[in-house]
């Protein structure tokens, strides 16, 4: 749990990190990665009708853009095919946004605690925790095994809470999509997001502060609500 470092001081937060879109840039592979896999199993879709799903869970995107249900024998095994070509043909191409890394050491050096919030499976998480070059930043890590429902559902929120002994009010969601700003709200934490995972301010409305990258909320930092000076 976060704690007041006296009289006056400023308390550092709890920081509940989305990966995908957020610190690495890996939401265009994983639509690809569903499109292919879609299509293997007789449920043809295109890039621009399962790109603006991504950052939901495969509970969620499965039934929508395939008529599928995910725990199906077929939801499975179409699951299954999808992380094959994701970590095979995708995963070692992906790079993590300009100073992903030092954004997450400044806000260590803040006194924050940094949290993994994510709907992605707990294999993919750490793969892309890996290649973002931040997997020895992090405290606690929450991923779609942690939770019954994924994004826009606050499952995943609560349980990263529950984790790190927060209370909504000491936490802070850092994302990208919709589905981010929908989970943490319905959770009660407040977001801010980044636009590099490809939507628009007017889809990230509920954000308390939108900053482009990584680089820029950096470089913003001390004037940004997640400094602790500004508590």
């Amino acid at each position: 749990m976060t704690q007041s470092t006296g009289a006056g001081a400023a308390r550092p937060f709890t920081i509940l990190l989305d990966v995908d879109g957020t610190l690495i840039d890996s939401n265009d592979a994983h639509a690809q990665s569903w499109v292919d896999a879609s299509r293997e199993f007789g449920h043809p879709s295109d890039f621009a009708t399962i790109r603006p799903l991504i950052g939901m869970g495969g509970d969620k995107l499965m039934p929508r853009a395939f008529g599928v249900e995910h725990d199906s024998p077929e939801g499975k095994k179409m699951s299954e095919r999808r992380s094959e070509i994701f970590f095979e043909q995708h995963l070692p191409t992906l790079r993590p946004f300009p100073q992903a890394r030092e954004l997450l050491l400044r806000m260590r050096e803040d006194g924050h605690s940094l949290v993994v919030a994510t709907s992605a499976k707990e294999d993919e998480m750490k793969a892309l925790l890996r290649a973002a070059g931040v997997e020895d930043l992090l405290e606690e890590k929450t991923s779609s095994s942690d939770a019954d429902r994924s994004k826009p559902d606050p499952d995943i929120i609560a349980a990263a809470l529950e984790k790190s002994d927060a209370t909504p009010g000491e936490a802070r969601m850092l994302g990208d999509t919709p589905y981010d700003v929908e989970a943490a709200t319905r959770a009660g934490v407040s977001t801010v997001a980044l636009l590099c995972g490809g939507w628009t301010r007017e889809e990230l409305r509920g954000a308390i502060a939108i900053y482009a990258d990584p680089a820029e909320l950096l470089r913003e930092y001390e004037r940004s609500p997640l400094s602790a000076t500004r508590r």
